[in-house]
């Protein structure tokens, strides 16, 4: 488990000592006391060691490996599904997928499948295409 380093300020207060230190030359910020404002002096040796800090804290944040949530896994399998069950050539309404398509769990709503059309769609992918006749929203694999 990784050490908590305990320093002593805040972050706001270290980032507005940075802003004065650039600005004045000095390292400092306002701490609000009962009595009023106090201006605090901070060592510039902890000053460089919180930034390195927290840079050192950030990279290990972007460099984490980013995992799916249980949703986007349960989508990405849908849509491989949906894929999977289409025919080149032939146009699917989002009804028929849902009726004809055994990848779908019974309570996926229209409105889902239209999202993972989207997807899939020029949007997204460009796996599917689009086209709408009389109104009505047909989908295709892309050839």
């Amino acid at each position: 488990m990784a050490t908590r380093v305990v320093f002593p300020f805040t972050q706001n207060q270290a980032f507005s000592a940075v802003i004065n230190l650039v600005k004045t030359g000095k390292a400092t910020y306002e701490n609000k006391t009962k009595d009023g404002v106090e201006i605090v002096e901070i060592d510039s040796d902890k000053l460089v060691e919180f930034c390195e800090h927290r840079i050192e804290q950030n990279a290990k944040k972007s460099d984490a490996p980013r995992k799916l949530t249980p949703q986007q896994e349960k989508n990405e399998q849908t849509k491989q599904g949906i894929l999977a069950n289409m025919e080149v050539g032939k146009q699917y309404t989002i009804g028929d997928m849902l009726t004809m398509f055994d990848c779908f769990e019974p309570t996926t709503s229209p409105q889902r499948v239209s999202a993972l059309l989207s997807q899939l769609g020029a949007k997204g992918t460009g796996q599917i295409v689009r086209t709408e006749e009389k109104g009505k929203a047909y989908f295709a694999l892309a050839e």
